[in-house]
């Protein structure tokens, strides 16, 4: 079975394994090509909040009350992505790569 197409600012149902179960994504990653690993670099949503300033909270009809969770940031092989959802905005993107940027001590370029 081919891989999916999967692209940067995507919202994707993925098995994150046992301890991360079944939940959207948001691929922040650019897509692999052919001789790269099949990883996708993605910031799982979740509904357990924490309220902590790396919870990113945007509105998506395919999203369920809850959160990005920046903190859990993680590489995914792209045969666990199920289900595309949709994608998300450009400002609602920034958003997120700005708290990205902010768990990995980074300065965008809009920042300096």
């Amino acid at each position: 079975m081919p891989l999916p197409r999967i692209q940067r600012g995507e919202l994707w149902r993925v098995d994150l394994g046992y301890l991360g179960k079944v939940r959207p994504v948001l691929v922040v990653s650019v897509p692999f090509l052919e001789n790269e690993r099949t990883l996708c670099i993605v910031v799982p949503h979740t509904n357990s909040l924490r309220d902590t300033r790396f919870e990113v909270s945007v509105q998506h009809p395919a999203l369920s009350a809850g959160a990005f969770d920046v903190q859990q940031t993680a590489a995914v092989q792209a045969v666990k992505f199920i289900q595309r959802l949709g994608m998300l905005d450009a400002a609602q993107i920034r958003v997120i790569e700005h708290t990205l940027a902010q768990v990995l001590g980074l300065k965008l370029a809009q920042d300096s």
